[in-house]
């Protein structure tokens, strides 16, 4: 197996640096929204709103749960939580979370790989969710999939949503005038590659005004068919797949606000894009 410790050491950097910066972006437009989830609010995206349906009672593990807030939405939708996070001041901050808010919830740090053996749940979960950011991060998708599928008890679900792995070909740094008019240009890969993306990224989704330090990461892309494959081999049952116009960060400057905590493209924009991907899979029995 290819060794990969040393970009995910840079990612678990840029992880760590940034949660000040999330917890900090409370009331900015592309900010996080800390006040009203701790207010009360359990809203997730509209897309996740329409497609997840009722978590009360449920077990929930959410995988790469960052600082917990989508964790604290899924509890006060009635979930019994439990978030992983490979980034200890995520963690720290997600614990910091829930007891503020009053609300249970317990919190693991650790590898996504090594989260069998950091959670004593096998077979423990009625969902798995993952949304927003999550599979680029990881060098194996398949990897993946089985530790979803490790985790769901019989009949349980896992449901996936992130972005569209069509849509993340597009060049985020082009010229904005020939974007406008559709003539956009593709900067990056569709297939997997078994070496990372080198990236250098000094901004902050959540506040462009942020000085970011660790600037480099690494990313792997994961075309659909990998995607779905990674399911399906691990043994999950495809319940449906979606597409969609919209996605939950500013992934390209031109986006505009697209219903709650969405962006998509300008209505004049030529051609309707798939910026992000769903889905939900169940495990036998």
């Amino acid at each position: 197996m290819t060794d990969h410790s040393d970009a995910i050491s840079a990612n678990k950097a840029r992880w760590d640096e940034v949660v000040d910066i999330h917890l900090g972006s409370d009331g900015l437009e592309d900010g996080y929204d800390i006040t009203g989830a701790k207010a009360g609010s359990n809203r997730l995206t509209v897309i996740e709103e329409t497609e997840l349906g009722s978590v009360d009672g449920l077990d929930v593990l959410h995988l790469q749960c960052h600082f917990g807030l989508d964790t604290l939405r899924l509890r006060r939708m009635g979930g019994r939580v439990t978030g992983l996070d490979f980034s200890p001041k995520a963690i720290a901050a997600a614990r910091s979370l829930f007891a503020e808010a009053g609300e249970p919830g317990t919190f693991v740090e650790g590898d996504l790989y090594d989260a069998p053996r950091l959670i004593d749940g096998r077979g423990a979960f009625d969902l798995v969710f993952v949304s927003w950011g999550t599979i680029c991060w990881l060098p194996d998708v398949a990897g993946w999939a089985r530790i979803a599928a490790h985790f769901l008890k019989p009949g349980g679900r896992l449901y996936f949503c992130d972005a569209h792995p069509a849509g993340l070909m597009i060049d985020d740094r082009g010229d904005q005038d020939e974007m406008r008019r559709g003539r956009v240009t593709l900067r990056y890969p569709y297939f997997h590659e078994t070496a990372p993306l080198e990236l250098d990224w000094p901004e902050d989704y959540a506040n462009p005004d942020a000085v970011v330090q660790n600037t480099k990461t690494f990313e792997w892309s994961h075309p659909i068919s990998d995607i779905l494959n990674a399911v399906i081999g691990a043994g999950l049952a495809l319940e449906w797949v979606h597409e969609h116009d919209r996605i939950a960060w500013k992934l390209l400057p031109i986006m505009e606000k697209g219903g709650h905590r969405m962006f998509r493209l300008p209505d004049d924009f030529p051609v309707r894009v798939p910026l992000s991907l769903s889905l939900s899979a169940r495990k036998s029995g």
